[in-house]
């Protein structure tokens, strides 16, 4: 019989005189059972990851100048990865041409600098979120005094998205020989943010020991001269330098992230430009904690409060602390958030 004798019920046959040895059952895969095993991957050699372009990751070995370059194992499924990922990689790690390495392993990120493509935009989960740099333990604002002129929102909010994950921000200034950034570099003095002056005939050496031992990413609009500062502290980076449009927009000479070693030690990771930093995964309640003094003085708020002042809390007890030029720029940091 075939399909359980459906055939033969078509045909209007009396089926009482058939059993269940005359049933021929159609032939099906193989009952071997699947296994949610996975290797172990025990050899697998530590790296991390310093650049991505067209679907493979370039990865650093550890302890070594060894530069591997890989693609992602099947078993990580949907799993990213990003600039500053540590990894374990499987199979050839010499670096040798034309060789490739399988990234196996994805440590657990300490932070993960992150924006949203735009606070509108997304899909209907959310606004897409991305990953800029994983495991970033500094971040370095980069602005021109002038051409193009320094971006205050801009500043902000890469601040905002460096207090939410814990990342230490500073705010480096180029091309100081055009303008002076003073009354700029004013408006953040609340935060107790370190800011240096890079400008070409500045000199760097209050950068020294600040990178030691730290993965410092870039941050900026394009044309503020990342690329730039980025040979200056990375001499064998050679990254590509560009000049500003006619219009006063800088071009994309940097087109993907990259990690570059610092000679002192520590990693530098230059950035492509910027144009929008959205900060729809962020609340005004995580600036808020980054400022342990005032975030203690708002406990005692109304419930509810914004901390934002009159007129939309006009009861907010951040308007009774002593330090009045903390409160506004700190302020400044949960409406770049808001709004």
């Amino acid at each position: 019989m075939r399909d359980g004798g459906s055939w033969l019920l078509r045909r209007g046959q009396d089926l009482s005189r058939y059993d269940e040895s005359d049933v021929r059952l159609r032939p099906g895969a193989p009952n071997r059972a699947r296994t949610k095993r996975r290797p172990e991957h025990t050899e697998a050699k530590p790296a991390m990851v310093v650049g991505i372009a067209r679907g493979r990751q370039l990865c650093a070995m550890d302890g070594s100048d060894t530069l591997v370059t890989t693609v992602r194992a099947r078993e990580l499924g949907r799993r990213g990865v990003v600039v500053g990922d540590r990894v374990h990689l499987d199979g050839d790690v010499s670096g040798t041409p034309d060789t490739l390495a399988r990234i196996v392993r994805v440590d657990e990120r300490s932070s993960a600098l992150r924006r949203t493509a735009d606070d509108e935009a997304g899909s209907a989960s959310g606004p897409l979120e991305r990953v800029v740099v994983a495991n970033a333990s500094q971040l370095l604002i980069v602005v021109a005094a002038a051409d193009p002129p320094p971006s205050a929102g801009l500043v902000r909010r890469a601040l905002v998205a460096a207090y939410a994950e814990g990342i230490t921000p500073r705010l480096a200034i180029t091309k100081t020989d055009l303008a002076d950034p003073s009354q700029f570099q004013a408006g953040f003095n609340g935060l107790g943010l370190d800011v240096v002056r890079c400008g070409k005939e500045d000199d760097l050496a209050e950068l020294e020991g600040v990178f030691e031992e730290q993965l410092t990413v870039l941050l900026g609009h394009s044309g503020v001269g990342k690329s730039t500062l980025v040979n200056r502290l990375a001499p064998s980076a050679n990254r590509v330098v560009g000049e500003l449009t006619r219009i006063g927009k800088g071009k994309h000479t940097s087109t993907d992230a990259r990690a570059f070693p610092l000679p002192e030690g520590g990693w530098i990771v230059d950035t492509p430009g910027v144009r929008s930093f959205g900060l729809a995964h962020v609340t005004a309640e995580q600036v808020l904690g980054a400022f342990r003094d005032l975030a203690e003085t708002a406990e005692d708020c109304p419930r509810g409060c914004g901390h934002l002042g009159p007129p939309a809390d006009p009861e907010c007890l951040l308007d009774e602390f002593p330090d009045r030029e903390r409160v506004c720029a700190v302020r400044g940091l949960m409406q770049a958030v808001s709004g």
